[in-house]
This record gives C-alpha cells, sequence and structure tokens, in this order.
C-alpha cells in the first residue's frame, strides 16, 4: 500500500515518483515472494478507483475499462506488477481503493480546517462522483481479502453508496454544523493543482463493490453520513 503522496501538485520528476513508488516497489516485493522456499498463500495489493479515469455517472464495476489519465496508467502497472505472483499459484487480490475516510490522513483531513472555518462548499459544479470508504471498513475488506479463499483479482473497495462532491461537501457541513455554501470554481483548482486536479478532484468515478457483495462482505458503514459521524466523533 505504500507510495509517493498523490495529493500534491504534480511534476513531472513527481509523477515518475508516484509511478515508480506503485509499480517497482510492488514488482521487488512480488520478486522477493516468489523466490521464498514457502511463498504466501495470498498476496492483497492496493490500487485505485483512478484505474478506471474520469467516467461521469457510469456505474463502474470490476469489468469496466480502464480510463486513459495519467493515474489509470499507474493502476494498470501496479497491478501488472503483481502478476507474477499470481503466476506462480499465489492468489492476488488487487483493491482498486475509493477515498478512505480519515481525520488523520487524506481528503477528508485536508477538507476539515475550511469547512470548520465555515469556508467549504463543493469543488467545481460538484456533479462529479466521489466514491469513498469508511477507514474501518477499508481494514475490514483487507482482511475479508485475507480470508476469503475464491476473491482475486480487481475488487473495488469502496462503499456501495458513493456520492457527488456536491453531497459530500454539504453532508460534512451538516455533521460539522458549518455552512457549505462556497464553492471552488474548476478553474481556480486547475490554477493550484494543474493536472492533478483534473485526475482527482473534479474527476469522477462511481465505483460499485460488486465482488465484495457478492463474496460476503458486510459493510459497517454502508452510508456516508452515518461513516462521517463515525469518523468524526459527532
Amino acid at each position: 500500500m505504500s507510495g509517493e503522496n498523490i495529493g500534491q501538485r504534480w511534476s513531472e520528476k513527481r509523477k515518475r515518483e508516484i509511478m515508480d513508488s506503485r509499480a517497482k516497489g510492488t514488482r521487488l516485493l512480488v520478486d522477493t515472494l516468489t523466490n521464498l522456499s514457502q511463498p504466501p498463500k495470498v498476496l492483497v495489493s492496493a490500487s485505485a478507483m483512478g484505474y478506471y479515469g474520469d467516467r461521469g455517472d457510469e456505474v463502474l464495476t470490476e469489468e469496466s475499462s480502464s480510463g486513459s489519465m495519467f493515474l489509470s496508467e499507474v493502476c494498470r502497472q501496479w497491478e501488472a506488477a503483481t502478476h507474477p505472483a499470481r503466476d506462480k499459484g499465489i492468489r492476488v487480490v488487487n483493491t482498486r481503493n475509493a477515498v478512505v475516510l480519515s481525520p488523520k490522513a487524506g481528503a477528508l483531513q485536508r477538507l476539515l480546517l475550511p469547512f470548520k472555518l465555515g469556508g467549504g462548499g463543493r469543488i467545481g459544479n460538484g456533479k462529479q462522483y466521489w466514491s469513498w470508504i469508511d477507514l474501518d471498513d477499508m481494514v475490514g475488506v483487507i482482511h475479508h481479502a485475507i480470508m476469503t479463499d475464491d476473491l482475486e483479482g480487481p475488487v473495488n473497495a469502496g462503499s456501495p453508496n458513493p456520492v457527488t462532491n456536491e453531497e459530500f461537501a454539504k453532508t460534512l457541513g451538516r455533521v460539522l454544523n458549518r455552512p457549505a455554501i462556497f464553492p471552488l470554481p474548476a478553474f481556480v483548482v486547475r490554477i493550484m493543482f494543474r493536472q492533478m486536479a483534473d485526475e482527482m478532484l473534479l474527476a469522477s468515478g462511481r465505483m460499485q463493490p460488486g465482488k465484495l457483495l457478492d463474496s460476503g462482505y458486510q459493510y459497517r458503514y454502508p452510508d456516508f453520513e452515518g461513516a462521517l459521524r463515525h469518523q468524526l466523533g459527532k
């Protein structure tokens, strides 16, 4: 699950680091595992919903095609780096992770201060879907992947109830008892973050976790407001 932080403005050097830290790091791990005299039975390797690119309102399953963005290529190479383990007979699960909700890291942590100060709101037109998952469920999904022998390949690791960015903002404002009426225009986001803005903040990914549901995973926090209140102690 390690890799260079993608939540920052990208230079060409940074993009190489984002790619290499995931693909090369995973290849090194897989090469080591496959050369063990007793390799593990299962490898759970992270990927991300960036695999699908910007897809609007399209419902994305594990069978959906990959996108054409930089992050899509990162995810393709990241997942491909695990193939030698699969060929060796190791069961491989690639979790395509949604936005993980935690006040201590990631998107939610970065949004808390402006929202607490009353300056929060949607990003762009707010119609882009942000698939998400509660941190406790992310841990649960990894454990489920380890313990479920017939689960393998790509697995959409997100809540079955993704929300639009506008819904995300309104709900976060309601949970914090703060207004969420100050939109951040798309052109401002692009000036601030360039390519990262289009591939992460403004991109739409409406994932459905079909394989998780079919394999019997039971979400602890399937609804967005409940997950936010859990994570923020509200």
